[in-house]
């Protein structure tokens, strides 16, 4: 699997997260970075293209200067045994791309190994999910105009040529985009601060992103594709859910609130500080440390590649009814649904619980047979 280190070589993983990760732009020319053009050509892109079947209005959009078109100038309805769909069009895509639209390529991470293999390594660095879109546009047209991602973006340029331009201003930290409009455009160029860097793309050259920062991309001339992954960690709005469901186990949650009125409000502060007490310790217990852990592996990707005619061999499990051992951290999660069936496969297991590391689950598994909680058939 591609490392980090490759991937923005010769800028290695431990520069990268000290300088730059949410950080500041960083541009890699593809001389330093030899090897990255495999990544996707013309030919492989084509073959992606005319795999038809597994496109759709969704993942297959097109742009032109900036505007969406819409999906019934380059889509029709398709007729298969699955029922009807809307599916776009080779050749009416063609014709738009001749006319100058830019086409994008959505969803694209797990369609050849290269992209999986890139996704992936991203995920697991960032503990985050990870998207790829390939870009396809032409000389003098621009696709977007200027705005900012709500993620980490890797650029990897691939074919032709394409300027980007990054503006000195950042958002900070933004969750929402606002609605494309021309409203929008006008806020964008109005906020986005003066010209900080024009960056000439060449296939090969890598480009990030930190969330937030503005930007826009024009190809300068011919056709130009490149592949952008995005990658969008976990951040604190996820300890809201969590936290609701850990906190309604304590009856102090379930309590009434005091009137606001009462004594001048001083046994409605009290009971919030105390609740807010309550919370803070919440989130020091390792258990909620397991749950946030275990979010962030449902987002990694798991690669398990067909081995077909080859007929998968189980390895087998049945619990004996004695005292499981004591297991920290989320292998215990597995374990006690492991002890409440009849009889388990392990691959069974690690399927199921495809959001503890794989690792975590077996070294589980080993505890409970050395303390004969699980006995192996």
């Amino acid at each position: 699997m591609l490392t980090l280190d490759e991937l923005l070589a010769p800028v290695t993983a431990d520069a990268f997260h000290a300088d730059y990760d949410d950080r500041k732009p960083l541009y890699i020319p593809a001389d330093a970075a030899a090897g990255k053009r495999a990544l996707l050509d013309w030919a492989g892109f084509n073959a992606l293209l005319d795999q038809s079947s597994i496109w759709t209005a969704q993942t297959l959009k097109m742009v032109y200067n900036g505007d969406p078109i819409d999906p019934s100038a380059y889509c029709s309805e398709v007729r298969s045994q699955s029922g009807a769909s809307l599916r776009p069009a080779p050749a009416k895509v063609q014709t738009l791309l001749a006319n100058g639209a830019s086409l994008i390529a959505g969803d694209v991470q797990g369609l050849t190994p290269e992209l999986r293999a890139i996704s992936r390594t991203l995920s697991e660095t960032f503990a985050g999910l990870v998207g790829a879109n390939v870009y396809c546009s032409f000389g003098g047209v621009q696709a977007f105009d200027t705005h900012f991602d709500l993620h980490h973006v890797f650029a990897v340029q691939v074919e032709g040529q394409k300027v980007w331009r990054l503006y000195q201003n950042r958002a900070n930290a933004p969750m929402t985009l606002p609605e494309d409009s021309d409203e929008a455009r006008r806020w964008f160029a109005r906020t986005r601060g003066a010209l900080m860097q024009e960056v000439v793309m060449n296939p090969g050259d890598v480009l990030y992103l930190p969330r937030g920062w503005y930007h826009d991309a024009l190809a300068t001339e011919g056709a130009s594709l490149h592949v952008t992954f995005s990658v969008t960690p976990l951040y604190g709005r996820v300890l809201f859910g969590l936290l609701e469901s850990a906190a309604m186990q304590d009856p102090a949650f379930r309590a009434w609130l005091r009137p606001s009125g009462e004594d001048g409000g001083r046994p409605l502060r009290q009971q919030l500080a105390d609740l807010g007490r309550r919370l803070a310790a919440l989130t020091e217990r390792p258990e909620f440390v397991d749950e946030i852990a275990m979010s962030q592996e449902r987002l990694v990707p798991r690669d398990t590649p067909y081995a077909l005619p080859t007929r998968p061999a189980l390895t087998l499990y049945r619990p004996t009814g004695l005292m499981p051992p004591r297991i920290a951290g989320p292998g215990a999660i597995a374990i006690d649904w492991a002890l409440s069936q009849p009889q388990l496969a392990l691959e069974d297991m690690l399927a199921q619980f495809d959001f503890i590391p794989p690792d975590t689950i077996r070294e589980a598994v080993e505890q409970a047979v050395r303390a004969g909680a699980l006995k192996r058939l």
